[in-house]
């Protein structure tokens, strides 16, 4: 395609030029579619979209350059042809006018009516200027109705012209077939239409409306209902309506007596009362649905009707001066139904609104019946009457078969084996008493004490086991709170009294003192200050004691070889850690003393050879060995037999 790309110049040769780039050469649509008309429009673009430098003009331009003619140049111009012709069918098909109208009939034959007015709608089919009457049908009129008069062309006059739609308008009558037709009123189409023709249209009417037809549409004649209820109204109009009430019955006051759970049925079409059981699961109870039949239920009798046989015969309207009735059922009262005394708590929300509707009430809040658990009763502890433990004591009070109170497992474990000796004296204004000596035996597992007596030839004293194992309550504390002696109460010069009896610590060993150390947030700066002060007063005994040692009496020495020689053959068996574990388990009492069969009988079962004769010879000196003249922890002295 060659284009002109400068406006201008003329389309000849030379002065013209291809574009090389265009691609598209088609045609711009010059048909279209509107309303479903087929209509021819100019071209504004060329082939290949180039915009047309001509055809840019309106409509309107584009009339008046036609209008103006070159008469000059080309003479006068041609007459247009003349409009097609459209006939009237053609034009006004499905063009109908419609009006509102009524006429009066009159009733010669009825007594409540003298004349009947039946509306009607006139149509006028402005294609061949006919017309019909159509009365809509009403039913059960008892009248034929429909089409009055069919579409044809009616006489206006008796000259024979017929109605055309220039005759007709509202508010105006018009008389076909000898009935007078009053015309009230159009619709929209044919306003518009005779507006349009230059017909000025008078105001609408209002349509009449038929007397007879008004007076059926009135309600019926209201009749005043005597005195006494309509049983058949209440049936009629509160069939189906149920009142449901939750209920309970405290029987708890007699002997096996308990609070149950009711529903309350009372049904409003004739005034009866039903009462049904709620079961729970396995309440023991045989699931029977109804505690009382649905029946009417008397509120208050006749004075003579107190003897009548209730059980055999019905009681009727003469024996009862005043039946229950739905007033009587309110949320948070009680009423007594066959002797029963029934505590209504809820309702459902059909009967809240019933009782808002019927008598205004409109608080009717649930009501919580719950059982609540009685506060616990504090349980007292009758009073401590010495034997065993108060711990111990106490349980007997608690369960039928008493259980041994709950020990602190962990600190069994952690003080398993963990004994604490001292040396005691007996406080007591005796002379026999004042060289007794005591060993004190505290067991860090169970905080329990022990308390043995080493024996003493000819002191007329028998020794031996003074103290079982058991806690010992401090002085001054009280039953219900008994405070016990603890490792921090044991310390040099401390008075422990057991039970009445006064005793002074006057000695310890190693092991005190090193535990002491290990745990000295458990005891005062003073108690352990005494303890290791007495320790290294022992470790460094003064000259005249080393003096005094010497001057001993030989059979003292004598013994104290023959300990060393015994102690010494234990020591250096293999098994030694085997032998020091045998003597503290048959050692039950921690004394550090054990007979002499016992011994024996451990160094026989762990085969450790011992020389007789030492033993024997041990035995026949008859003297006290002390637990606390032993520095090897791995011997544990004997007693004398």
């Amino acid at each position: 395609m060659v284009s002109n790309p400068v406006h201008g110049l003329p389309f000849l040769p030379g002065t013209s030029f291809k574009d090389s780039t265009k691609t598209a050469f088609h045609r711009s649509q010059t048909l279209s579619y509107r309303n479903g008309y087929a209509i021819v429009r100019r071209p504004t673009v060329g082939i290949g979209g180039d915009r047309l430098q001509f055809n840019q003009l309106s409509q309107a331009e584009l009339d008046e350059l036609a209008s103006k003619a070159p008469v000059l140049t080309y003479g006068q111009p041609k007459q247009a042809p003349p409009a097609d012709f459209i006939p009237a069918h053609v034009a006004f098909d499905k063009k109908v006018l419609k009006f509102d109208a009524y006429f009066q009939e009159d009733v010669p034959m009825s007594t409540e009516e003298q004349y009947r007015i039946r509306q009607v709608n006139i149509y006028y089919y402005l294609e061949d200027d006919s017309m019909s009457v159509i009365e809509p049908v009403v039913e059960n009129s008892g009248i034929l109705q429909g089409k009055l008069i069919k579409r044809q062309r009616l006489a206006k006059n008796d000259r024979g012209d017929h109605y055309h739609w220039k005759d007709l308008n509202r508010g105006i009558n018009i008389t076909i077939y000898g009935k007078t037709f009053r015309v009230v009123d159009c619709d929209q189409f044919t306003q518009v239409f005779l507006e349009s023709q230059g017909i000025e249209l008078n105001p609408p009417e209002k349509m009449a409306l038929d007397p007879y037809t008004e007076l059926r549409k009135q309600p019926l004649r209201k009749y005043v209902t005597p005195s006494d209820f309509d049983q058949l109204k209440q049936f009629l109009t509160f069939d189906k309506q149920v009142l449901r009430f939750y209920a309970i019955w405290d029987d708890t006051d007699s002997m096996y007596g308990e609070c149950r759970t009711y529903i309350i049925h009372y049904y409003l079409m004739d005034d009866t009362v039903e009462i049904r059981e709620v079961h729970e699961r396995n309440d023991g109870r045989d699931p029977f649905p109804l505690l009382m039949n649905r029946q009417r239920v008397p509120k208050v009798l006749v004075e003579n009707a107190k003897n009548f046989p209730q059980c055999v015969l019905e009681i009727s309207d003469q024996e009862v001066l005043e039946w229950y009735t739905a007033k009587d059922f309110i949320v948070g009262k009680s009423l007594t139904i066959l002797g029963r005394t029934f505590f209504i708590y809820d309702c459902d929300p059909f009967t809240r609104r019933y009782y808002k509707e019927k008598f205004g009430i409109t608080d009717l809040p649930r009501i919580d019946v719950s059982k609540r658990e009685p506060p616990p009763v504090k349980q007292e502890l009758p009073p401590y009457n010495g034997f065993g433990l108060v711990e111990d004591s106490a349980q007997n009070c608690f369960a039928l078969i008493p259980k041994a109170p709950k020990k602190d497992v962990i600190k069994m474990l952690v003080n398993d084996n963990k004994v604490l000796r001292y040396l005691a004296v007996l406080e007591s204004p005796i002379p026999e008493d004042k060289d007794r000596r005591f060993v004190f035996s505290y067991f860090l597992a169970t905080d329990m004490i022990s308390i043995f007596e080493p024996p003493v030839r000819n002191s007329g004293i028998i020794g031996g086991k003074y103290l079982g194992r058991t806690k010992v309550v401090k002085p001054y504390s009280t039953v219900d709170n008994p405070v016990y002696y603890g490792p921090s109460d044991f310390f040099i010069g401390a008075v422990i009294e057991v039970f009445g009896h006064r005793f002074i610590i006057l000695d310890t060993d190693e092991y005190v003192l090193k535990y002491m150390e290990s745990n000295a947030a458990q005891y005062s700066p003073e108690a352990l200050a005494s303890i290791q002060n007495h320790v290294r007063k022992r470790e460094a005994p003064a000259p005249e004691a080393e003096s005094k040692q010497t001057e001993k009496d030989p059979g003292v020495q004598e013994l104290e070889a023959l300990i060393d020689t015994i102690q010494k053959q234990l020591k250096d068996h293999s098994c030694k850690d085997n032998i020091r574990e045998a003597f503290q388990i048959y050692d039950k009492e921690a004394s550090g003393y054990v007979d002499r069969d016992m011994f024996f009988k451990i160094c026989e079962s762990l085969n450790v050879p011992v020389d007789d004769s030492l033993v024997k010879e041990v035995t026949c000196k008859r003297l006290l060995l002390p637990a606390f003249t032993f520095p090897s922890p791995v011997w544990i002295p004997l007693c004398g037999l």
